[in-house]
């Protein structure tokens, strides 16, 4: 694969045709001042000309076209043009990686070049202009040999953190495949992550259920991303992609999709294991692995991570007690009816531990109460709180300040009837006796 082809999009290959048939007025721009006459010769020999000509100027005058490519771009305005040159950029590196040095080594000539006249097309407010400049910068970031500088990346970051956030589907494609690329390398990793804009559109493009390769590639991106300590320790609590990874693993019907997420849970359990086997145990990942390491496959790889997920979640969950299986329910965020929530010897034996590391797991409780949009998370919640006060006599105050009881009276008026009715049996149990000073 050539690095051009890094990137591909059908966008861009269509209006890229339509592109080179229209005519520049490169005689205006030397009349008005804006080429010189020695470009004006060097331009009208590739203007409009077939591949194959152009092919073979390029063979033995291609530092020359690197370079005029990169000044024209600099200094002319025209949408049109700029183009027109960005197409001429990009026809000169397809099937021709050898050439991409001839692009980079400008900076011998020009400090700005290559990057400042790319930089500059990103910032027009054109689609085609933004996209096409987009796909050369990776090109040339990519195949840079030493760590790429801050100034560098971070306009380019900025603009692919707006693309996977915007509603344009080329803007998504075309986005999503620059950070594929990019991510490969341990620098950009950081310096995505340091964009809290780019995660949150990747997994935007999640949640609208994309097709397998878009799911793919947004997958791929999070796995490059858990390769960093750092991001494997934060990503699930910032933006909750187990469960989800784990929906899209259990639709998906192409195995490169289960195979990317399963090594990113890899990753996510092998750097990060408190942090994330919880909420793993709660999104029914052991249940799923299970069924996994049954199936028949036909890469290797994903045979061995499979078996390796299945074995840490079942060794984490043999060690787990029911209520480690209730923090980490609670941690997760997704409340459901697991056979806890309903059990009195539970409630007997546990209501005083949310008390501990001041009350943190009941003011866990009370932040879903306040932040869920969920009618699920909110029913059982409820219930939750009144479950807490009925076993633990003193609790009532301790909700109350917490702010705990305002909200759960809120909840009785809720559109959903069984929020509605949890509320009522919990507000029941806040005011049914009075208060224990504590």
């Amino acid at each position: 694969m050539t690095s051009v082809s890094l990137v591909s999009n059908a966008y861009l290959d269509e209006n890229s045709n339509k592109i080179r048939a229209k005519p520049v007025p490169w005689e205006g721009y030397q009349r008005a001042g804006l080429v010189t006459s020695d470009e004006l010769t060097l331009i009208k020999k590739v203007d409009r000309q077939t591949k194959a000509k152009i092919e073979n100027l390029l063979l033995s005058e291609g530092q020359t076209y690197a370079l005029l490519y990169l000044r024209l771009l600099k200094k002319l305005q025209r949408v049109d043009t700029m183009q027109y040159i960005l197409i001429l950029i990009a026809d000169a590196l397809a099937d021709h990686d050898e050439r991409i040095p001839l692009f980079t080594r400008a900076v011998e000539n020009d400090p700005e070049l290559p990057y400042g006249p790319l930089l500059k097309a990103l910032d027009m407010q054109d689609e085609f202009m933004q996209l096409k400049a987009a796909q050369i910068l990776t090109v040339f970031l990519c195949s840079e040999p030493r760590p790429l500088q801050p100034q560098q990346l971070q306009p380019f970051l900025n603009t692919l953190s707006s693309m996977v956030q915007s509603s344009s589907a080329a803007k998504h494609d075309v986005g999503v495949q620059c950070l594929e690329a990019l991510l490969a390398r341990p620098e950009c990793r950081q310096a995505v992550w340091a964009i809290p804009g780019i995660a949150v559109g990747l997994v935007e493009i999640l949640k609208h259920k994309p097709g397998p390769q878009m799911s793919y590639q947004v997958a791929f991106c999070l796995w490059l991303l858990t390769f960093e300590q750092n991001v494997a320790e934060e990503i699930n609590k910032k933006f909750d992609i187990i469960p989800l990874l784990v929906d899209i693993a259990q639709a998906a019907v192409k195995e490169k999709v289960i195979r990317v997420i399963v090594a990113t849970f890899r990753n996510l359990v092998t750097k990060a294991p408190s942090a994330n086997l919880p909420a793993m145990l709660v999104a029914k990942l052991l249940p799923f692995s299970k069924n996994l390491c049954s199936r028949k496959w036909t890469d290797e790889d994903i045979v061995e991570d499979v078996q390796f997920l299945r074995d840490e979640l079942n060794a984490n969950f043999q060690s787990l007690t029911t209520y480690d299986e209730y923090t980490s329910e609670l941690q997760s965020g997704h409340l459901s009816w697991t056979p806890v929530h309903e059990s009195d010897d539970f409630w007997k034996e546990n209501a005083t531990k949310l008390n501990d590391k001041d009350y943190e797991q009941l003011k866990q409780l009370i932040k879903l109460l306040n932040e869920s949009r969920d009618a699920l998370v909110l029913a059982v919640a409820a219930h939750d709180v009144g479950q807490y006060v009925k076993h633990y006599e003193r609790g009532k105050k301790i909700v109350t300040d917490l702010g705990g009881k305002t909200k759960v009276m809120e909840l009785m008026t809720h559109q959903d009837s069984d929020v509605r009715y949890r509320a009522l049996l919990s507000v029941q149990q806040l005011v049914s006796q009075p208060w224990i000073a504590v």
